[in-house]
Order: structure tokens, then C-alpha cells, then sequence
């Protein structure tokens, strides 16, 4: 397996994991305040503007900053192991 495809591999995988993490924390985060679940269908007709675009934005800054600090973890930890950065490091578009 080339490096180019074990990258692909270890920058996907450690995507997934921040996702998984950043929702549970998003989760949490939302009933410790809110004192409810999140809207399950924030576009559903007796979920509120305010909170549907509340849990929207809460969402995508979640899973945007949990998604950089990963793959921005898995190029340090790439480069602490080969001596430097992934190759393809730059072309990886969201």
C-alpha cells in the first residue's frame, strides 16, 4: 500500500472519530443548556426557527473545527513518523 492511499486512510479514519466525538459533545453540550434533546428534524414544522437554526450552526461549527483539529493531528502525527508532511496534504479538499 502506498503512502498516498495510507494517508487517504489514517486522515478519513481520524475524520470519522472527530465526528463521532463532536457529536456526542454536541449532545451533551446541547441538553446540559437546553435542558432537551435536540431538534431530531430541525426543518420538521414544530421545531422553531430559532432552535433549528441554533442546533444548525451549533452543528456544522462542531463538526468543521472537529474535523480540522483531526486531520490537522493526523499530518503532526505523520510527519513525527515519516519526517514529513503527507504529499497529498494540500489537495485534500472538504
Amino acid at each position: 500500500m502506498g503512502q498516498r492511499m495510507l494517508w487517504r486512510i489514517l486522515g478519513s479514519l481520524a475524520g470519522v472519530l472527530a465526528g463521532v466525538v463532536a457529536r456526542q459533545v454536541l449532545l451533551t453540550t446541547w441538553r446540559a443548556t437546553k435542558g432537551s434533546d435536540p431538534p431530531a428534524n430541525p426543518a420538521a414544522a414544530h421545531t422553531s426557527w430559532a432552535e433549528a437554526l441554533a442546533w444548525s450552526v451549533a452543528s456544522g461549527v462542531a463538526f468543521g473545527v472537529a474535523r480540522m483539529v483531526a486531520v490537522r493531528g493526523a499530518a503532526e502525527a505523520w510527519r513525527a513518523a515519516t519526517g514529513e508532511y503527507p504529499k497529498d496534504l494540500e489537495a485534500v479538499r472538504p
